[in-house]
C-alpha cells in the first residue's frame, strides 16, 4: 500500500567524522520518519580501503556502530527507520555487527543490505585498471526493496548520496522508475540534506549576515525533508535548533558537486534548471518544479588508489636575501639527496609578509620541500636528517619546523570511469536473508546538451567600484576526482543580470590564475540566479594529491569571493560604498 501523506527524512550524517551526538539530537528533537546518515567520501572510500587491507573484516564505518549502540533502543521505541551508506566496503559485515549489537540490547530489529556496487574483483574484466576501490555508484530501489520487506534498518555500501532519500520516498509512495519528475525532486531533496549541517547555515559564505539576524551559528542543526507524494520538499529543521535553512543555504548546497543543468544519476537525470525555491516561512524553504529524464546507460564507478609516501621539511628564513638563502638550500637539499633522489622532489618558497616586519614571523619566508617515491624508506627518516645535517653549513639563521619523521601514506588518486549499467549486479539482501535482484531503470542514449538559456536583461551602466566579488555574490566549492565545482549564485535580481554577463569564464581565468590553462565550463542556472564553474583537472590526479594548503577545494569559492572585481556600486552595501 502507498502513501500520500509527506515522509519526514532526516540526516544525521554528511560525512565519516562528523557530529557523533546529530542521530541522537535528530531522534529526539521532533518527528522522524526516517533517519539517514552519508558517511562516504571519494577520500574515505581509500580509507576504508586502507583499513580492510589491514583487516578484511573491517571497510565500514565504525562510527556508525558506536552512534547504533547508544540510539538503537530510542530507534525502536520511536519506529523510526534508519538507512545508511556507512557499509562502505562491507555492508554485509556491517549488518552482522549490527546484529551482534542489538542481540546484547536485548533488540531485534530487521537488518536488511544492498550489495553489488564493488567491482574490485572484476576490475581486469571491465578495464578499470588495478585500483585499491571500485565502487560503482547505485541507485534507491534496491534500499526500497528492503523498506518493502519490512525493514527497520537498511544499511548500503556506495549509493548515491541522494539515494538514501530518494529509497524510502520510493517506498513510502510506490513510485516505479516511470515516475521521473516525482524521483527527480527527491532526488534534489536528498542532494540538499546530505551534506548534514551545510543545509541549515553551515560552510555558508553569507554566516556574518545571518549571525546579525540573530540565529545562532555555534551548533546549526541538521536538516529535515517532508518529501511530498509528488517529489517536491520542503526542507527544514527542529525547531530551536540552531543555524537557519533559507533560500541561500538551500542555494548554496544545490550547487555544490554539480556540474551543469544536467544532474545525471542511476535512477533519473534530474534538470537543475528547473528547480524552484520558495520560502514559505522561518526555516522553510520548499523545493518545487523539479523535471526528470531517463537516466544515462551507464553508472559511474569511484576509483579510488594509493600513490606512494610522501615527506615533508619546511625551512625557515628570515630577514634579507630570502630568495637568494631558499636559493642555497634547495642546492644543498638537492646535492644531499643526489644518490638516493625520490621520485618527485617539489620546493615551493612561500616570501615572508615583510621582510623588515616588527615580529620575526612577519619577517620570516618559508621554503617547502616535499618528497614522494613508492619506497617509503627514500622519503622516510633519512630525507628530514639530510635537511638536519645542513644547519651548521647553510644560510644564515637556519632553522626547520619540525625535526625528521617517518614517511607517511601519500594522497589518493580519486578517479571515476563509466560502465554499462546491466554489469551491475545490484541486490538487496532483506531482513529473512533472501536476495532481490534489482533491475537497472531503463535508460537512454546520452541526450543532447541542454541548450544554455537566455541571458537577463543587463543591469543598467552605472558608477563603477572595485571591490571584493564576495560583498555581492556567494559561493561554494568542492572536489569531484580530479575536476572541481565552484558554484556562485546572487541574493537578487540585480546582482543576477551583473553576475550572468560579468562573470564569464575569462573573468574567472583573471580572478583565479591557477585555473590558466584548464578547460573551464560555465552553465548558467537562472531560477537559482547562479552560475556554476567546472574546472577540469584541477586537482589532478585526484582529490588529495593537489598541492597547497586545500587538496579538495574546499576554499576555492571563498578566494573567489575574496578577489577584486570592477562591481557596480547600487549593487554594494553602503558601508561599501562610502
Amino acid at each position: 500500500m502507498t502513501a500520500t501523506s509527506p515522509l519526514w527524512v532526516a540526516n544525521a550524517s554528511g560525512f565519516y567524522g562528523d557530529r557523533f551526538a546529530a542521530v541522537h539530537e535528530m531522534l529526539t528533537g521532533g518527528p522522524v520518519d526516517v533517519l539517514t546518515g552519508d558517511y562516504l567520501a571519494e577520500l574515505t572510500m581509500a580509507i576504508l580501503g586502507r583499513d580492510q587491507l589491514a583487516d578484511p573484516g573491517r571497510g565500514y564505518a565504525r562510527t556508525f556502530l558506536g552512534q547504533m549502540r547508544d540510539c538503537l533502543t530510542l530507534i525502536t521505541e520511536r519506529r523510526v527507520r534508519v538507512v545508511t551508506n556507512a557499509g562502505g566496503l562491507n555492508p554485509r559485515g556491517l549488518a552482522d555487527r549490527l546484529t551482534e549489537l542489538a542481540d546484547g540490547l536485548g533488540l531485534a530489529p530487521r537488518i536488511a543490505c544492498v550489495t553489488g556496487d564493488d567491482l574490485l574483483h572484476r576490475a581486469e574484466e571491465l578495464d578499470l585498471g588495478s585500483p585499491l576501490t571500485a565502487n560503482a555508484y547505485l541507485g534507491a530501489f534496491g534500499i526500497a526493496a528492503c523498506l518493502d520487506a519490512g525493514a527497520d534498518i537498511v544499511v548500503t555500501g556506495r549509493v548515491t548520496d541522494a539515494s538514501l532519500t530518494v529509497g524510502p520516498a520510493v517506498s513510502h509512495f510506490g513510485w516505479t522508475p516511470d515516475d521521473l519528475d516525482a524521483l527527480a525532486g527527491a532526488t534534489v531533496a536528498g542532494h540538499v540534506i546530505e551534506c548534514g549541517a551545510q543545509a541549515t547555515g553551515g560552510n555558508y559564505a553569507h554566516a556574518a549576515a545571518l549571525l546579525r539576524e540573530g540565529h545562532d551559528l555555534d551548533r546549526p542543526g541538521f536538516p529535515i525533508a517532508e518529501i511530498g507524494a509528488d517529489g517536491s520538499a520542503v526542507v527544514t529543521k527542529h525547531p530551536g535548533t540552531g543555524g537557519a535553512v533559507t533560500t541561500g543555504t538551500v542555494t548554496a548546497q544545490l550547487v555544490y558537486e554539480i556540474a551543469g543543468a544536467r544532474y545525471p544519476g542511476p535512477d533519473v537525470t534530474t534538470r537543475l534548471d528547473t528547480v524552484r525555491l520558495t520560502r514559505e516561512g522561518p526555516d522553510r524553504v520548499r523545493i518545487s518544479g523539479t523535471r526528470g529524464e531517463r537516466p544515462p546507460a551507464e553508472l559511474k564507478v569511484g576509483l579510488t588508489g594509493l600513490t606512494g609516501f610522501r615527506n615533508d621539511v619546511e625551512f625557515l628564513i628570515t630577514g634579507l636575501d630570502a630568495e637568494d638563502k631558499a636559493a642555497l638550500a634547495e642546492r644543498q637539499m638537492r646535492a644531499a639527496l643526489a644518490h638516493r633522489r625520490p621520485e618527485d622532489l617539489r620546493f615551493e618558497f612561500v616570501p615572508a609578509e615583510d621582510p623588515h616586519g616588527p615580529t620575526q614571523d612577519a619577517a620570516t619566508a618559508r621554503l617547502r620541500v616535499t618528497a614522494r617515491d613508492h619506497d617509503a624508506s627514500r622519503v622516510g627518516r633519512a630525507f628530514g636528517a639530510a635537511a638536519v645535517e645542513l644547519a651548521l653549513a647553510g644560510y644564515a639563521g637556519f632553522h626547520l619546523t619540525s625535526p625528521p619523521r617517518d614517511a607517511r601514506p601519500d594522497g589518493v588518486a580519486a578517479t571515476h570511469a563509466l560502465v554499462p549499467a546491466d554489469e551491475v549486479e545490484h541486490t538487496a539482501i532483506l531482513p529473512d536473508g533472501a536476495r532481490v535482484s534489482v533491475a537497472p531503470a531503463p535508460r537512454t542514449r546520452r541526450p543532447a546538451e541542454v541548450p544554455e538559456p537566455p541571458l537577463p536583461p543587463p543591469l543598467p551602466e552605472g558608477t563603477l567600484r572595485e571591490a571584493p566579488l564576495g560583498l555581492v555574490v556567494g559561493a561554494r566549492s568542492g572536489d569531484k576526482g580530479a575536476d572541481a565545482n565552484l558554484g556562485v549564485w546572487a541574493a537578487d535580481d540585480d546582482a543576477w543580470r551583473w553576475l550572468a554577463h560579468t562573470l564569464t569564464v575569462p573573468l574567472l581565468r583573471e580572478l583565479l590564475p591557477e585555473t590558466a590553462g584548464l578547460v573551464v565550463t560555465r552553465h548558467l542556472l537562472p531560477n537559482l540566479r547562479a552560475a556554476n564553474f567546472w574546472i577540469e583537472g584541477m586537482l589532478a590526479p585526484g582529490s588529495a594529491r593537489r598541492e597547497g594548503p586545500d587538496p579538495q577545494a574546499k576554499g576555492l569559492g571563498e578566494w573567489l569571493r575574496a578577489r577584486r572585481t570592477l562591481i557596480p556600486e547600487k549593487l554594494l552595501p553602503e558601508v561599501a560604498r562610502q
